[in-house]
């Protein structure tokens, strides 16, 4: 073998020795290195020492990440670097620690000098490859292992989210929204607030502000608590019944319920434990519908299944034991894991506050502002496919009470009940699905009140004189509806839904359509025809809206447009009827500010209408605009939606307008500075997703609470020459909580040489470090090295030279494209110096 492959080799030998890495046995604790290393063959155990090995690292049993660690001959060991840690949850501040701890040759065994951070013992293990670290917090450690923990000390930032909403027309007043949304992080709270100003197009000239939350909010281990300003809208809980009252005016008080914020593992167990019995050890394997979805070995004697990695559901499974390569039993057993309850062992859930009403910078008054409010809304898990939920609040001075069941009648129905009571009212929501093989069937009926929510206003205003639609006043609005979806082979559906009104519109509604997706003329498309019957409404000059109509959506010509196009009739304005045709088409863009634009015309029996929209995307700003002409009367109207999210954190600001940051609630600010303009880059999150980088500021989203790492890498499959530091950028944050990190792209080339010492002998296990890399030498004291070509300086650090640092200037060699062979670099042993590469250039290097 090769001697520049026996480092490798054995490192590969040593962390592939055992199939589940676990903790050394405690008969091992007394053995050195050299004992472990004495069953070695002569050629691994040469160049087991002084040379990088991948190490499996726990503290007090916990994962802290996979590292790359030298081990010694006289029973020492030292941390080099973590390579990789998605799979802990400890923070990254830890790791960070234990590489200082570590960071100098420290011995195995108990610690008897410098025993900081509570270090009691190291131990490695040779046939697992497992480095363990105990502490004097280790019998603590267990209980802590069912929660995250929340970052040691706290997290900072601010993020504003601004939306700006705005619409005018011809004879219509100017309506128009502005609003802050804020979340930020202070310690380990987290800040809430929002703010806004609009105007609406019936009351001209009057403009409403508000402030509908300002609070502070943390999390516990299984419950939170929110203090300050707030709409009393329930948080913590699966199901909640609607009861009626008026959240539009804030609460100054508290607010405590359930979280699973910080729960560390969301794969439930089944609700009721299922057991499996081996007479000798075997292996069970777990069907569900005739397909694999599990296996779990056994050992002899009845033990409860592991079913945390099931999927969530109620559903029947085949147990199948098998035991010396024979099926020994079969059974059926169901598994009870309610999909919207996460912790099915926690049978209940709770929500509740307690305050006073009142409002913050409200131009509107409150009639009930200094009035006590309180309210509370539990939810029990009665059963795997029950969950009922009760709720009372005092607010707006009455009292209401509302109860709910939410049961999943078998596989296929599902059942959601609501009854309310109070003194605004009382009703009952009711919602029914069946789920066959081809479609569904939804049957609901809902009463919700219709009111103006203003002091002493009973009723709504007329509208416009000469509006011709009828005044529509306050009262209970019903609706029944009976809706079917049902597909025909590939490709073909048919949906109907009847419906009754009363309220605004009263009667009842049928509409029946049948869609098509198919291939026309060598392209994709999609074609509907549809017939309706609906309720009288102001647009259909109070009589009742019958037609037909026919849409046809088709993809030609270039990639990402389509045309459309549809026929049909309808109800006039006047009432008669009218029959129209339409045309239209889209063009989306994958870059650029303009991401799509589509355009409308319309004629029907009033005339000509057009109608466009686009929307765009800027880095600091995204949007959509909208403009139309009516075909009565020509009249002009027309849109504008800007959102716009800036986040403050460690010192920096950033501003993004990308859809990714849309509605992010914790993020990373990320500097890139390149020596390669045209560089492109990708952070790849532990926690799922991947987002580009451009040189400049950035501004990603990341997950709240949990420890994550974003991992920095060059975009598509061809790497330019570059170095990325530092590749990975750690965080662990507070739920709006902003963290900074800087990524420099520096152009290298690689560095390859023989290191020696003074007397010609091979320094092994020497770390050779330069601003853009870090390596050791193996054990014949060759080393390769990413260099930055800016600085191509290295140094050399090992127990027998002193002061040992190398300049590449290229005097003696130079690089062979992205290579550079520098020879035989020798250190001085006794007093500093600096060399240069320049004697020993013939023997392993180009000369110029």
């Amino acid at each position: 073998m090769s001697p520049r492959l026996l480092p490798l080799a054995t490192a590969v030998m040593l962390h592939c020795s055992v199939a589940a890495v676990q903790a050394a046995p405690a008969a091992l604790e007394s053995l050195t290195l050299l004992d472990q290393a004495g069953g070695l063959p002569d050629d691994f155990r040469d160049h087991f020492f002084d040379v990088p090995l991948v190490v499996r690292v726990e503290r007090d049993g916990q994962y802290l990440g996979d590292a790359r660690a030298v081990l010694t001959r006289d029973n020492a060991l030292s941390l080099l670097e973590f390579t990789d840690s998605h799979d802990s949850t400890e923070p990254a501040a830890e790791r960070e620690r234990w590489l200082k701890v570590l960071a100098a040759p420290r011995p195995l065994g108990a610690c008897e000098h410098a025993c900081n951070d509570s270090l009691v013992r190291v131990h490695y293990s040779l046939e697992s490859s497992l480095l363990s670290i105990a502490t004097e917090n280790g019998g603590r450690a267990a209980t802590q292992q069912r929660h995250l923990a929340l970052p040691e000390h706290g997290s900072r930032g601010l993020i504003l989210r601004h939306q700006l909403n705005a619409y005018a027309g011809q004879g219509v007043a100017t309506a128009g929204r502005y609003a802050l949304d804020a979340q930020g992080s202070l310690g380990h709270w987290t800040l809430v607030g929002n703010y806004q100003v609009d105007r609406s197009s019936d009351e001209a000239g009057q403009l409403r502000q508000s402030v509908q939350s300002l609070y502070a909010q943390r999390e516990f281990r299984d419950n939170f608590l929110r203090v300050g300003y707030f709409l009393p809208n329930f948080q913590g809980v699966t199901r909640q019944p609607r009861a009626p009252g008026s959240f539009s005016h804030t609460t100054v008080g508290m607010m405590a319920g359930s979280s699973d914020s910080l729960a560390i593992d969301s794969r439930a167990p089944s609700l009721y434990p299922v057991y499996v019995t081996a007479n000798r050890e075997g292996t069970v394997e777990v069907f569900r519908d005739g397909s694999l979805i599990q296996t779990q070995p056994l050992q002899p004697g009845l033990q409860e299944l592991d079913t945390r990695r099931l999927p969530g559901g109620i559903y029947e499974v085949e147990l199948r034991v098998i035991e010396d390569g024979r099926e020994s039993s079969r059974e059926t057993t169901v598994i009870h894991k309610p999909g919207n309850w996460r912790d099915p062992s926690r049978r209940w859930r709770y929500s509740a506050f307690a305050g006073v009403q009142h409002s913050l910078l409200d131009t509107l008054e409150d009639p009930d502002a200094g009035a006590f409010a309180a309210g509370g809304i539990v939810n029990y898990l009665a059963h795997p496919r029950a969950i009922l939920g009760l709720s009372a609040q005092h607010l707006d001075g009455g009292n209401a009470v509302a109860g709910s069941l939410d049961w999943q009648v078998n596989d296929r129905a599902n059942l959601y009940t609501n009854a309310y009571s109070g003194d605004h009212g009382s009703g009952v929501d009711l919602q029914g699905m069946w789920r066959h093989g081809k479609g569904t069937v939804i049957a609901s009926h809902n009463r919700s009140w219709q009111e103006r929510r203003r002091p002493g206003d009973d009723a709504y205003p007329p509208l416009r004189p000469g509006a011709g639609r009828p005044q529509t006043r306050s009262g209970w609005l019903q609706t029944s509806a009976l809706s079917m979806n049902h597909r025909l082979g590939d490709g073909s559906y048919v949906a109907a839904r009847m419906s009754h009104h009363s309220g605004t519109s009263n009667g009842v509604g049928l509409d029946l359509s049948f869609s098509r997706r198919q291939t026309l003329f060598g392209s994709d498309a999609t074609w509907r025809a549809a017939v309706f019957d609906r309720p009288a409404s102001a647009s259909s000059g109070t009589r009742r809206n019958r037609g037909v109509d026919f849409t046809l959506n088709i993809a030609l010509g270039q990639e990402g447009r389509r045309y459309s196009g549809s026929l049909g009739s309808r109800t006039a304005t006047d009432g008669g009827r009218s029959l129209y045709a339409s045309a239209g088409v889209q063009q989306t863009y994958e870059d650029g500010l303009l991401r799509s634009v589509a355009g409308q015309a319309t004629l029907d029996g009033d005339g000509l209408g057009l109608s466009s929209n686009a929307q765009f995307e800027h880095p600091a700003l995204r949007g959509d605009a909208h403009a139309q002409r009516s075909s009565l009367g020509g009249t002009v109207s027309g849109g504008l939606n800007l959102e716009s999210t800036m986040a403050m954190g460690g010192g920096k600001l950033a501003i993004a307008g990308a859809g990714q940051v849309g509605s992010v609630d914790t993020g990373m600010i990320v500097d890139v500075s390149s020596e390669l303009p045209d560089v492109e880059l990708r952070a790849y999150d532990s926690r799922g997703g991947s987002y580009a980088l451009h040189p400049g500021r950035n501004f990603l989203p990341v997950t709240a609470y949990r420890t994550g790492a974003l991992q920095v890498d060059f975009h598509g499959r061809a790497a330019p020459a570059a170095s990325i530091q530092p590749a990975t950028l750690d965080y662990h944050l507070n739920k709006g909580g902003v963290a900074y990190g800087k990524v420099d792209v520096l152009s290298t080339f690689t560095v390859m040489g023989h290191l020696k010492d003074a007397a010609g002998q091979p320094l092994a296990g020497a770390h050779v470090i330069n601003h853009a890399g870090r390596s050791v030498a193996e054990a014949d004291g060759f080393f390769a090295l990413e260099m930055s070509a800016r600085a191509p300086r290295l140094e050399v650090r090992h127990p027998r030279v002193t002061g040992c640092s190398f300049a590449l200037d290229g005097t003696t060699t130079r690089p062979q494209g992205d290579t550079w062979m520098a020879g035989i670099l020798t250190c001085p042993s006794t007093s500093p110096g600096h060399a240069q590469s320049s004697s020993a250039a013939p023997a392993a290097g180009a000369m110029p």
